[in-house]
């Protein structure tokens, strides 16, 4: 599949503005009164990732993803794959992290994955709308992985 380089409908890169003082900066990634209600976060967590390590790609079927990219370096790709959206066929990539610190809001269907492209550890933060595993870890998992798919049309640079 060829791709078309572009923004993806519903898919919403946010710049983060932070407040710098003498103790260091804040910046507000999540407000409730300026994301709509069906977005809001279930859950929160951070994870690391080594310089040279990718994550995804991946899509998910009924959740929204809240990422945060505010320490290191990454490479954000994600794909449109959603049938009769708008934007089908489309892929943005971003460079997001220490220097162009931003939130994104990846919707279902679209895929998405990152690269620490960075010499030293990257934090990121996800806030998606749904529990991993659902109520009590006691549901399958809402994640499609393509990481492993043969002839993936989900190609990082």
């Amino acid at each position: 599949m060829t791709w078309t380089e572009g923004d993806i409908n519903g898919c919403t890169l946010q710049p983060l503005k932070p407040y710098h003082d003498e103790r260091g900066w804040l910046a507000e990634f999540f407000r409730h009164d300026e994301l709509a209600s069906a977005l809001h976060p279930a859950m929160g967590y951070v994870s690391m990732t080594k310089p040279g390590v990718t994550r995804g790609p991946h899509e998910h079927v009924d959740q929204t993803d809240l990422f945060v990219f505010m320490h290191g370096t990454m490479k954000l790709y994600v794909w449109d794959a959603r049938r009769g959206s708008p934007t089908e066929g489309v892929k943005a990539v971003y460079t997001v992290g220490e220097k162009s610190p931003a939130m994104i809001l990846v919707p279902p269907g679209v895929v998405h994955a990152y690269k620490n492209v960075g010499t030293t550890d990257a934090l990121i933060v996800n806030c998606p709308n749904r529990l991993y595993a659902g109520e009590g870890k006691a549901h399958p998992v809402d994640e499609i992985r393509h990481e492993d798919m043969l002839g993936s049309p989900y190609l990082m640079d």
